[in-house]
């Protein structure tokens, strides 16, 4: 009986540099992706759905891994469309042919094991049992309890579209020797995408919306920022400071200005050398803490942090939904102007459903009247919508008799997430 190869996390964990990876892309782990695959999803540029490959999928999956030994298989462009971001802008999303989607979500698995050994512990974004909750713990308690006067916002200017793809393989080549396991990493990269029946490639950048891209990007800040906060940025500081990171959202924390000053000089010279950039519009060091003399605030991961004082007068940090909060409000209004017509039961089932969500992610200590605000404007608004179905003019819905349909189908916000523990 042929022995299993022992766990990527094992060999991760005793040798610096891993082989012979490549083989972890066979038809067993080929058909798990496919079967978690989510079906109806967007397809890309060959319009194959996971219903169609599943009809022959066994000879297909034969077919792609015989193609892969021999170095024919070469991924296919991705399909580029666009998804409008909070700031009324549009973000770039890559949607992958079905077979580079299956081929990536192997590969990716073997990465994220790789790498879960070695990631830091400040990274927190896209890592198993890890949440944007945790970081805001971690604000929390460190600008509770520890020296913290100063706080360094920064902001990668289009990351996900500047990776540099020569560093890109120089860190995956520090940890893994397998050439045929990274030539495909570079096909992935170099795949190029479709748009207006045009097709552009690619030397830069790795495409959002790619199985692959989480971890790689993860991987790229591990070397250019994470480690350099680790191994130089503790070192050069005699003052205390702690550094946290979400994806490509990160924030520095400082005891004394004069260190926040220079080590954001140090990023910027930091980020061109690999080809990035600091978003200068978004970046700037505020005084913030118990001893800050003025009143400032700054946004991260959608809240917006503040100093502020407890009711016995004591300084505590104040945390409340961020910037977004009114592109959140649009957005609910937009949705139920588009359920003028639609079943009532169904539109409040929805709603519970999207207040629900609302109150997952925001709902943390201290920001209760936050959710209370959001909770009574769309009371307000799904009462108008109500009051508009009727073709003949306003329907005379009155408040007694909608708070009746509301309270069958809406749950009162409330604090779910607790950072003060």
């Amino acid at each position: 009986m042929k022995q299993e190869p022992k766990a990527i996390r094992y060999q991760s964990r005793k040798h610096q540099k891993l082989t012979t990876l490549i083989n972890r892309v066979n038809e067993k782990t080929l058909m798990a992706a496919h079967k978690r695959q989510v079906a109806d999803k967007a397809t890309g540029i060959d319009g194959v759905t996971k219903e169609i490959y599943g009809q022959y999928a066994e000879q297909r999956i034969g077919r792609l891994i015989g193609r892969m030994k021999k170095f024919s298989y070469k991924p296919q462009p991705v399909r580029r469309t666009y998804i409008p971001k909070a700031n009324g802008k549009l973000r770039p999303l890559g949607i992958l042919a079905y077979e580079d989607r299956l081929v990536q979500s192997v590969m990716a698995d073997v990465l994220n094991d790789i790498y879960e050994e070695r990631f830091c512990e400040c990274s927190y974004g896209f890592r198993p049992n890890r949440s944007a909750h945790d970081v805001v713990r971690f604000i929390n308690e460190t600008i509770m309890t520890k020296k913290v006067n100063w706080v360094l916002e920064a902001d990668i200017k289009g990351f996900f579209d500047n990776v540099n793809h020569e560093w890109m393989m120089k860190f995956l080549e520090h940890d893994i020797s397998d050439k045929n396991f990274l030539r495909y990493v570079r096909r992935f990269l170099k795949a190029g995408y479709m748009e207006d029946n045009e097709r552009h490639d690619t030397d830069r950048g790795t495409p959002q919306g790619g199985q692959i891209s989480p971890v790689l990007a993860n991987v790229y800040l591990h070397y250019v920022l994470d480690t350099w906060y680790m191994i130089l940025i503790r070192k050069v500081c005699r003052g205390e400071v702690y550094y946290i990171r979400y994806a490509d959202d990160f924030l520095l924390m400082f005891q004394y200005e004069n260190e926040a000053k220079a080590v954001m000089s140090m990023l910027r010279a930091r980020m061109e050398k690999f080809g990035l950039q600091v978003a200068e519009d978004k970046t700037r060091i505020l005084p913030f803490g118990r001893f800050a003399k003025q009143k400032d605030e700054f946004d991260f991961l959608g809240f917006t942090f503040y100093n502020a004082k407890s009711r016995n007068g004591r300084f505590r940090l104040g945390i409340r939904t961020g910037k977004k909060m009114k592109a959140k409000r649009q957005e609910i209004k937009n949705w139920l102007r588009s359920r003028l017509t639609m079943p009532v039961d169904e539109t409040m089932r929805l709603l519970n459903m999207k207040l629900r969500g609302h109150c997952q992610y925001y709902g943390v200590n201290g920001n209760l009247d936050a959710l209370l605000g959001f909770y009574q404007y769309v009371y307000w608004r799904c009462l108008w919508m109500l009051r508009r179905r009727s073709q003949r003019g306003r329907c005379k819905l009155g408040q007694e008799k909608f708070a009746e349909i509301w309270l069958q189908y809406i749950a009162r916000p409330k604090v779910m997430v607790s950072i003060w523990t």
